[in-house]
C-alpha cells in the first residue's frame, strides 16, 4: 500500500561517503586543519624517518604520535624563530634597563617555554584528534559555504575567540588559579618576545583552547584556520615586545589591544586581559589606557604648548 507522503517524514539523506584513495591514505571525507599539516609533515619528515610504511597513516596511534610531534617541534619553531626575529628587529632594548628586568631573563623565558611546549602538546593532541576524526565543523572546499561566509568566518572567529580568551584569562587571575597556574607567566613584569610562550603548560593550553572550541561551534575553512592560528601566534609574540606599533588613529587606539596594553597587564596585573581587542575589557571594567602611550602624549602636548 503506498504511503501517504504527508506521513513519510523528511526525505532520507544519503550518508556521506569517504572519497577513495590509495591504501593507508588518511581519510578525507570529514576534514581537519591538522590533516593538511600531517600530510605535509608526514610525507616530508615523519614517514621517511619514523614510520617507513610500518603503520597506516589513518591508524589512531600513529595520528596521535604525529600530532604530538607536530605540535611539539612545530610549536617550538613557531615560537623560537618569530620571537628571535622580533627580539632583534623590533624589541625596544630600553626595557632591559628597567629595574624590574630580571638578570638572565631571556634565557629563563626560553627555558620555561621550551619546557612547557611538549607538555602543552599532550593536551592539544587530545583535542586535535577529535578534529582529525571529523567531529568538528572544519571544511575544505570554499564552495561549501561560499566566499561571503569565508570572509564572515574571519570576523566570527576573532570575535568568538577574543571573548573566550578574555574570560579564560581573567579567571586565571582568580587567587587559586593564579597561584597554581598563571603566576609563572607574571614572573616577567617587563616582558620580551620570548615571554610570549613562557608559562605553565596548563595556562598555555587554557588560553589556546578557544581556537579549538571555535571549530566545533561554527564552520571554518581548514586552510583559513591554519593561517589564523599562525597569525595569532605572531600576535601573541608581538604584544610582549614593548614595541607600540598600533597606529595613532582614534579607532585603532580605541579597539586594538596591542603591546602597550599588554605591557600594562604585566606591570599592573588586573587590567587589559584581552587578546586582540579592548571591547571585553571595557565591558568587564578592566580596561586601562596604556600608561606609556599616555606619557608620550602628555610629553608631545607639553612640547607643543611650549613651542607656542
Amino acid at each position: 500500500v503506498p504511503k501517504d507522503p504527508a506521513l513519510a517524514g523528511p526525505p532520507h539523506r544519503p550518508r556521506r561517503l569517504r572519497r577513495p584513495g590509495p591504501p593507508g591514505a588518511r581519510a578525507r571525507a570529514l576534514p581537519s586543519a591538522m590533516d593538511l599539516v600531517l600530510d605535509i609533515a608526514g610525507d616530508l619528515v615523519l614517514e621517511p624517518l619514523l614510520w617507513r610504511g610500518s603503520v597506516p597513516k589513518d591508524h589512531t596511534a600513529r595520528q596521535l604520535v604525529d600530532l604530538y610531534l607536530v605540535y611539539t617541534i612545530g610549536g617550538a619553531l613557531m615560537y623560537l624563530i618569530p620571537a628571535a626575529l622580533d627580539f632583534y628587529l623590533l624589541f625596544d632594548r630600553k626595557w632591559m634597563r628597567d629595574k624590574q628586568w630580571i638578570p638572565g631573563q631571556v634565557s629563563l623565558e626560553i627555558k620555561l617555554a621550551l619546557t612547557s611546549i611538549p607538555q602543552m602538546s599532550v593536551l592539544m593532541t587530545a583535542v586535535s584528534i577529535w578534529e582529525l576524526k571529523g567531529h568538528s565543523k572544519l571544511y575544505d572546499r570554499v564552495d561549501e559555504h561560499g566566499w561571503g561566509y569565508l570572509l564572515l568566518s574571519v570576523l566570527l572567529f576573532f570575535a568568538f575567540t577574543d571573548c573566550l580568551v578574555y574570560w579564560f584569562h581573567r579567571w586565571l587571575h582568580l587567587p587559586f588559579l593564579y597561584k597554581h597556574v598563571h603566576k609563572p607567566h607574571h614572573k616577567w613584569k617587563v616582558a620580551s618576545p620570548f615571554a610570549s610562550h613562557a608559562f605553565h603548560p596548563l595556562d598555555g593550553f587554557i588560553q589556546g583552547f578557544p581556537y579549538h572550541i571555535a571549530v566545533f561551534v561554527f564552520p571554518v575553512h581548514k586552510v583559513l584556520w591554519i593561517l589564523m592560528f599562525v597569525g595569532i601566534n605572531m600576535w601573541t609574540i608581538s604584544i610582549h615586545d614593548g614595541h607600540f606599533a598600533v597606529p595613532d588613529w582614534r579607532w585603532a587606539r580605541w579597539l586594538v589591544n596591542g603591546a602597550a596594553h599588554h605591557t600594562d597587564h604585566h606591570l599592573y596585573f588586573n587590567y587589559n586581559y584581552g587578546q586582540y581587542f579592548t571591547v571585553w575589557d571595557r565591558i568587564g571594567g578592566s580596561y586601562m589606557y596604556p600608561t606609556k602611550v599616555k606619557e608620550e602624549e602628555e610629553k608631545r602636548a607639553a612640547a607643543a604648548k611650549k613651542a607656542q
